[in-house]
């Protein structure tokens, strides 16, 4: 199966975040974040691990408590069920993979 990014449907997330979920299979998804600068994602948690990669923009991340300013091309990820959050101290692009996918991300 391929699928073009223009086909992906923006979801507006928060202010100054938007999604798009760019694939799915049976166990995994791959999603792209675009951010403005200056938007905080609240720590949160939830069943799935998430990978993900900075395309673009400096992120201030944190995974069960630690706090790390990523870069473009640096990685992250965050297991099941660990409180994770970020904020974004510019604009960023961050493409992110789930397992098993997200049913409110389809």
């Amino acid at each position: 199966m391929i699928l073009h990014n223009k086909d992906a449907k923006p979801i507006q997330v928060l202010p100054g975040l938007i999604r798009r979920t760019l694939a799915e299979g049976p166990s995994m998804m791959i999603c792209e974040f675009i951010f403005d600068a200056h938007v905080t994602v609240p720590v949160h948690s939830h069943p799935h691990e998430q990978v993900g990669y900075i395309v673009e923009g400096r992120v201030e991340m944190s995974i069960d408590g630690k706090k790390t300013e990523l870069l473009k091309g640096d990685t992250y990820v965050a297991p099941s069920n660990v409180p994770h959050g970020a904020y974004t101290l510019e604009p960023a692009v961050i493409v992110d993979s789930f397992s098993p996918p997200r049913e409110d991300y389809r």
